[in-house]
């Protein structure tokens, strides 16, 4: 067992001496906790830390604590052959029980840092839940996020390749204790490069939360949805039911006996649910409106206890697409990806284009637009994808050319691009942009392999049955809050039941398949495991709504990326820019094409808050 405690000896983790300055900007002035933690597999609250390693710094980076040690989870540790911990190796360790006060103590009063930092904090939530207690955090910052922000010069954002970037060692990849002192210099090099765009750190507030409880299987309704319930006839296995008002058998008991017969229990009334069980239809509910204006039909409490003694065999939904067995060169059978022919990420829908030699091309580049309304900045932005740039959200080390727009000068960040030395351009320049310099050697070692896309493009992705994740960024131009979502729906465009519905307050799918995830104030993301799925979705809609009464002309613009992989490299972006009532906008579409699958940038956008939005796929929320 490895152990270090504050002041630790041997096992210090001794900081490496080539380390850049710490910044001087007293906004990054922090007391930090940096956390690694090894688990038993990707699930919070179902799987367990096996191993926690946390550094503590002071607002001038200087190491104040360590802590690092195994734990015995209590459970299989799942994928050995990556973290290497053994049920032998882990079987004299102390349970999180016993080491919780000292974990709290170090977390207490610091913003938590990590690499992916919502799967950290995640599993510390629920470790401490599960010994009746709650991760003392407020906030957090994500050393990913960040660098996604900084946009450094590196293939990817993984925590090896950013550790070569800045100049760490890495020695032991999938060890707490070597991952967190990685994660100190990656922190330190990540502020640096902050500091020198003049970002404002990615702090994600997440007070204490007692909420987090023991992972809880839902199992969904493996039945397909027969349609509506006919007077007289019978229930059938699939078949979506609501229940509203008062019950004389316990609503829990109600639920529980109508899932064991087979029906998709809903806590919402749409145009897809096949009866509505109330003991009183004269309420006005808000259910019962719901179900009068969709001719949904009606049953009493006695009637459907007596129908659910007979419900009526459904039909079983299809399973996710398995892999296929192919074959090895010694004849040998095993599992495998289905074999499919790969290509490049294709774009099946493009912009406009100019006439060939009429103006330089701007493939490669990079543009950030400044000032304007937001009709015009929306204006130059496509103006500069269709001359086959990318255009910027935020100001990064990726950024090579910026357009002023009238009220630009005023901005800000000119005095950092200034600095930077980047080519500053007036709209013109768009309507004729000069040659490309020769790239510097930062630019030329990585070229930018992300497919552009405009609204309505498309593009194949790739079956490497890893999952994807579509992320949104933007950049905060007035104070509200913003909320990406997700509906996983059917060929006739509804959710199949209300765990399809993946938001900030059921952030998972219970089966893991869609999660979303927030990694800064700016930037949210939806990962989908695009193999499991069932055969009864057909699309991923991912959406953002505007709290309040702010439209998406005070969001500004949102920047999409499609990542095959945690801190992979980009296959696909697109800028989005909706007018200026809008308060919801779809985003983008994962969709079945045939045996695969393909991503659409759609930019849609909505004058209607989230609560429409969710009920035109089937699903009510509160407004």
């Amino acid at each position: 067992m490895q152990f270090a405690t504050l002041g630790g000896g041997e096992s210090r983790m001794a900081l490496l001496s080539s380390e850049p300055k710490w910044p001087t900007v007293s906004d990054y002035f922090h007391d930090w906790a940096l956390v690694d933690v090894e688990t038993s597999g990707l699930r919070p609250g179902r799987d367990r830390v096996l191993s926690l390693a946390i550094l503590t710094l002071d607002a001038r980076g200087n190491q104040t604590g360590e802590f690092a040690t195994l734990l015995n989870p209590g459970c299989d540790p799942g994928p050995v052959h990556i973290h290497g911990l053994t049920p032998a190796r882990l079987a004299g360790a102390p349970t999180f029980e016993e080491i919780a006060p000292q974990v709290g103590a170090l977390l207490s009063g610091r913003v938590l840092v990590a690499h992916n930092a919502q799967f950290d904090y995640d599993f510390l939530a629920h470790e401490f839940a599960h010994v009746r207690s709650w991760v003392p955090v407020s906030r957090r910052l994500c050393t990913l996020a960040l660098n996604r922000l900084v946009g450094s010069a590196t293939p990817d954002l993984k925590l090896g390749t950013l550790a070569a970037h800045y100049g760490v060692r890495q020695e032991r990849a999938h060890d707490a204790q070597d991952d967190v002192r990685v994660l100190s210099g990656i922190l330190r090099g990540s502020l640096g490069a902050a500091e020198r765009l003049g970002l404002s750190l990615p702090l994600l507030d997440c007070p204490p939360r007692q909420d987090y409880q023991p992972y809880v299987p839902k199992t969904p309704c493996a039945y397909r949805n027969p349609g509506r319930f006919t007077p007289g006839g019978p229930l059938t296995q699939g078949m979506k039911v609501a229940i509203t008002g008062d019950t004389q058998v316990s609503r829990e008991e109600l639920v529980a006996r109508s899932v064991a017969a087979g029906l998709n229990m809903m806590t919402s009334v749409s145009g897809q649910t096949s009866v509505v069980v109330t003991n009183d239809p004269s309420t006005a509910s808000g259910k019962l409106r719901r179900a009068a204006d969709e001719g949904v039909p009606l049953l009493d409490e006695p009637m459907y206890l007596r129908l659910l003694e007979n419900v009526q065999p459904g039909q079983a939904k299809g399973t996710a697409r398995q892999r296929r067995k192919v074959e090895t060169p010694g004849n040998a059978t095993t599992a495998g990806p289905e074999p499919v022919l790969s290509f490049p990420a294709q774009r099946t829908a493009t912009p406009t284009a100019p006439t060939a030699g009429a103006v330089q091309s701007l493939t490669g580049r990079r543009v950030l637009v400044l000032g304007g309304t937001h009709e015009a900045a929306a204006e130059a932005r496509a103006r500069a994808v269709a001359l086959g740039a990318s255009a910027a959200v935020n100001l990064s080390a990726s950024v090579s050319d910026v357009v002023v727009l009238p009220g630009g000068e005023s901005d800000r960040r000119m005095s950092r691009i200034a600095t930077l030395g980047l080519r500053v351009h007036d709209a013109d320049w768009l309507l004729a942009p000069a040659p490309a310099p020769v790239p510097t050697a930062a630019a030329a070692s990585r070229p930018d392999t992300a497919e552009v896309l405009v609204r309505g493009a498309v593009i194949d992705l790739s079956d490497t049955g890893t999952p994807w994740t579509v992320a949104a960024t933007w950049r905060q131009q007035t104070v509200c809050d913003v909320d990406v979502v997700a509906f996983a729906v059917d060929a006739q465009e509804q959710v199949p039941g209300d765990e399809d519905f993946v938001f900030y307050g059921t952030p998972e799918h219970p089966g893991g398949t869609v999660r979303l995830s927030t990694d800064g104030p700016t930037e949210q993301a939806v990962t989908t495991d695009l193999e499991c799925l069932p055969l009864e979705i057909h699309k991923i809609v991912i959406a953002a709504a505007v709290d309040g009464a702010a439209t998406f002309s005070d969001v500004g613009a949102v920047e999409i990326t499609a990542t095959c992989g945690i801190g992979a490299a980009p296959t696909a972006r697109g800028t989005l820019d909706a007018a200026t009532t809008e308060r919801t906008m779809i985003l983008a579409e994962l969709y079945r094409r045939g045996q695969g699958w393909r991503l659409r940038a759609v930019g849609q956008g909505y004058d209607h808050g989230l609560a429409a939005l969710a009920r035109g796929y089937g699903v009510d929320v509160a407004d």
